[in-house]
């Protein structure tokens, strides 16, 4: 039995190249393709915010000599482009999609108004959100949390290479330990990263829980969505 009836699920643009450096793996993307569909066939509502990573990176262009606000209106239009392969997988797997950005550009997508997101939702097909915030210094984080208060999501589902939220970087250190369930104030008072400070702090002040999971390993969403113990919860 499901636990939640509207979620927004934030993938990062990494998450994309599966094993390559760059770029978008194909395999990746059907596999979440239809780790989506098995969700929205128990009548799920889905929203989708996802990053531009794989493509580029504002904040690293900028150290690289690119004016800041060209560099993150670089790293919008990389989310539309992940966006659009997402849309495209989504749909090979037989669930209707919308696009809407941020950034007006009618040809592929259409511009996000919340009604019409509240309305493709209630429709039963999945809205994948790109182009940010539509703002330079905003991550897509700040997004996907400004996204899922908009639309009245009851959770964010985080979903990274990692199984939650630990005390130190599992990947580097062997002894790290993890939180089942973690409050917005400890994760604060431990300098812990789940996201950027902005995204986090509207998260806490709209009482909107976090979910971090392993979104690489295959059935993890549905095991998240039906209440199962998977990830790390982040709440008040």
């Amino acid at each position: 039995m499901a636990s939640y009836k509207r979620i927004l699920l934030k993938l990062s643009g990494e998450a994309l190249m599966g094993d390559q450096q760059y770029g978008i793996d194909p395999k990746r993307l059907a596999d979440y393709a239809q780790d989506i569909k098995n969700i929205v066939d128990q009548n799920i509502e889905v929203a989708i915010v996802i990053g531009g990573g794989n493509i580029f990176r504002g904040i690293a262009g900028a150290s690289n000599g690119i004016d800041r606000v060209q560099g993150d209106y670089m790293g919008m239009l990389a989310t539309a482009i992940n966006g659009l392969a997402l849309q495209s997988a989504i749909e090979t797997a037989g669930i209707k999609t919308r696009l809407l950005t941020a950034i007006k550009m009618e040809q592929v997508a259409e511009p996000f108004i919340k009604r019409r997101a509240v309305r493709h939702l209630e429709k039963g097909r999945v809205v994948i959100f790109g182009c940010g915030t539509g703002n330079p210094y905003f991550t897509t984080d700040t997004a996907a949390v400004l996204r899922a208060i908009e639309i009245g999501a009851e959770v964010i589902l985080k979903g990274t290479r990692v199984d939650g939220i630990y005390n130190k970087d599992p990947e580097k250190n062997d002894n790290a330990i993890k939180f089942d369930t973690i409050s917005y104030k400890e994760v604060m008072n431990k300098g812990l990263k789940v996201m950027d400070m902005t995204a986090f702090a509207l998260s806490q002040e709209n009482n909107l829980p976090i979910i971090v999971f392993d979104m690489n390993t295959k059935g993890n969403l549905e095991k998240v969505i039906s209440g199962e113990n998977i990830g790390t919860k982040v709440d008040n």
